[in-house]
């Protein structure tokens, strides 16, 4: 699930990924694909989680079945991400009740139990309307051929 998270991430418009500290193997694959399908994208790891949230510099979004609904809040998301960075927190099965305290927005995607990648894919896409799915990717060594049937994978000589 948490390699899952990285590159739902990274394919929707994140810049970037912190994984807990053990989450080695996720970082190596995310790495990789964005190696070969392009970037920018950072993955990091950290055993600091708490205090990433804590100390954030900007708005803190929480992603939980709990929360808020995505649909009534995402305007107000949107104009605090205007002026500062955006942390979103996607949580598991147990999350300390300090990330609900400390976030700036807890929010569902529905109310419902289901994926976190689900959730954070579903938000991403509402935080940049669409956007990010015209997303122009740079120093790739492939590309997928978007096309009706078929898969295509085109390799890039230059890392275009």
């Amino acid at each position: 699930m948490t390699t899952h998270v990285g590159l739902t991430a990274r394919a929707l418009g994140a810049d970037r990924v912190v994984f807990p500290a053990n989450a080695g193997q996720s970082q190596e694959t995310v790495e990789d694909i964005t190696r070969r399908f392009g970037g920018p994208f950072d993955v990091e790891l950290s055993d600091e989680q708490h205090a990433l949230i804590r100390d954030w510099p900007g708005t803190v979004v929480h992603l939980t079945m709990y929360g808020e609904r995505v649909q009534d809040v995402e305007d107000d998301v949107r104009a605090a991400h205007a002026d500062e960075p955006l942390l979103v927190v996607v949580g598991g099965e147990k999350v300390p009740f300090e990330v609900y305290d400390e976030a700036d927005f807890n929010l569902g995607v529905t109310n419902q139990p289901h994926s976190e990648v689900a959730g954070l894919a579903v938000f991403l896409d509402r935080l940049f309307e669409g956007r990010e799915l015209d997303q122009a990717w740079a120093g790739a060594e492939r590309r997928v051929v978007p096309e009706e049937t078929g898969k295509t994978v085109e390799r890039l000589d230059d890392g275009e």
